[in-house]
């Protein structure tokens, strides 16, 4: 358990795990990718369909 000083601080370690989160874990209901991976592939066709 961690505790913070400040409700900045807070702010800053819940930033970096969303932040780590998105870029470095891979979920089982992702196939095995990260939330970003998941979310560029369904924003990168939309875009070409333009």
């Amino acid at each position: 358990m961690r505790h913070f000083d400040t409700v900045e601080e807070l702010r800053q370690a819940l930033l970096a795990f969303k932040d780590r989160y998105n870029r470095n874990w891979l979920l089982q209901r992702h196939r095995y990718r990260t939330p970003a991976q998941v979310r560029r592939d369904h924003v990168v066709p939309d875009a070409k369909a333009a």
